[in-house]
């Protein structure tokens, strides 16, 4: 009878972490242990390397990171920093000693030069500057990439790299400052129309998002478990583009909000 691996989540309290909970029941040859941040700091590695090993882990999807919109990544860039560095050192020198049969991590479309060309391609990650709003966490996530390179080359880790787009869905972090920009908007616009408000949106809204399903990314993650090995990154987002105007005219209908009421600072 063929094992069934064991396969570590983190970052389970995240949209997308939600997400692979969600559909993680129909994997019957598969069995998963979700952590969040309350149950293992991943920044720390000998906790780490520990939590590996007392629980038998075989692979590891990490989607484990500090992040937020841009109030609190323009607050503390040398915090988001730091400890999505830590996190995704941790997790892969803890991978390293405890002989974990595969790694997936993380990295994001926000880390891509502010002015990349479109379509974004994995070529270009490393060709400019990133926006001035999350620097912190974009060099962060940016790291992932020579670290793929450097630990398979050095430690033949199986370790691989996927690069969400935006991502929303059921659960996500609604909370009015930490929020990242779909459920905020979706927050305020919200409250725009219980209390007769109007909706002011940062910017001008014309800058492009691309944004797909919580369970579609989900899906992909537990795909790239069992068939996806290379040592370069790959996109996995919807390739849709829309401007964040009308992503909140988008929101906004759904809601029942008049579009007249939308001001953009």
């Amino acid at each position: 009878m063929k094992k069934i691996d064991n396969i570590l989540v983190t970052g389970s309290g995240g949209v997308t972490g939600k997400a692979v909970k969600r559909i993680s029941k129909k994997y019957k040859d598969k069995h998963f242990i979700f952590v969040d941040s309350s149950d293992l700091d991943l920044r720390n590695f000998k906790n780490t390397q520990s939590f590996l090993r007392n629980n038998k882990i075989d692979k590891v999807i990490n989607l484990a990171a500090v992040s937020g919109g841009i109030g609190i990544s323009l607050k503390h860039p040398a915090s988001m920093l730091r400890d999505n560095v830590l996190i995704n050192l941790s997790i892969v020198e803890a991978c390293v000693s405890c002989n974990i049969k595969k790694l997936l991590l993380t990295l994001t479309t926000g880390m891509y030069p502010e002015n990349s060309k479109l379509p974004l391609i994995e070529d270009y990650i490393h060709d400019g500057e990133p926006s001035k709003t999350n620097y912190g966490s974009s060099f962060a996530k940016r790291l992932i990439e020579p670290i793929i390179r450097s630990y398979r080359e050095e430690y033949n880790l199986n370790v691989v790299g996927l690069i969400p787009s935006g991502i929303f869905g059921p659960e996500d972090n609604f909370h009015p400052e930490h929020a990242p920009m779909m459920p905020a908007i979706i927050n305020r616009a919200y409250d725009a129309k219980k209390n007769n408000t109007n909706l002011e949106v940062w910017g001008t809204g014309k800058p492009l998002r691309e944004y797909t399903f919580s369970e579609d990314i989900a899906e992909i993650f537990i795909w790239a478990l069992d068939n996806f090995d290379s040592e370069k990154p790959i996109n996995i987002g919807s390739p849709e583009e829309l401007s964040i105007k009308e992503i909140i005219h988008l929101v906004c209908k759904k809601i029942g909000l008049d579009k007249k009421k939308i001001i953009f600072n």
